[in-house]
């Protein structure tokens, strides 16, 4: 089955394909000269893209982890490797990156499922917003942990006021 070898040629004619190919072929070309001559300022080879709107995260907004990703960094132990307990049952590499674990590497062990991750890896993973763990997908957070989260994370907010106003109306 698949796609027949001339599919493309249902849509657009041949002509028309070698046109495009030859456009490009001179754009790059011309470019190229350009760059060559040292005039490669003249040419706008960046697009110019609209600006973010209001609300969506920006890169710089993207560096800085969210409040909960800091939270839950504080929930899980920062250790070296060869600190660990039980040698002989432990994971040999980071299930993120592939690399083995140096004796001397930080490395954070989850709660829940014991999953062992390089401190950078599963920080990275944290600060993506993700609450789970990148091997199982237990939550990071304790089952027995997580009302004192929420409540921690609701007091980060800065929205406390407005909790308590809605809860005394009830």
């Amino acid at each position: 089955m698949g796609f027949p070898v001339g599919y493309a040629e249902v849509f657009f004619p041949n002509p028309f394909l070698h046109t495009l190919a030859l456009l490009g072929l001179l754009r790059n070309l011309v470019f190229f000269l350009f760059h060559f001559l040292g005039l490669s300022d003249f040419l706008e080879s960046e697009v110019a893209w609209p600006e973010p709107a209001a609300g969506t995260r920006t890169a710089d907004a993207a560096r800085t982890p969210s409040v909960s990703a800091v939270l839950i960094r504080e929930l899980l132990p920062v250790a070296k490797f060869s600190d660990l307990d039980s040698r002989k049952n432990r994971e040999n590499s980071c299930a993120v990156c592939l690399f083995e674990f140096s004796e001397e590497e930080e490395i954070r062990c989850m709660r829940n499922c014991k999953h062992i991750f390089h401190r950078s890896c599963v920080d990275r993973w944290i600060d993506h917003d993700q609450k789970t763990c990148p091997l199982c997908r237990t939550p990071f957070v304790p089952d027995d942990m997580v009302d004192d989260y929420n409540q921690r994370l609701w007091a980060a907010s800065g929205v406390t006021e407005f909790y308590a106003d809605y809860t005394s109306s009830f």
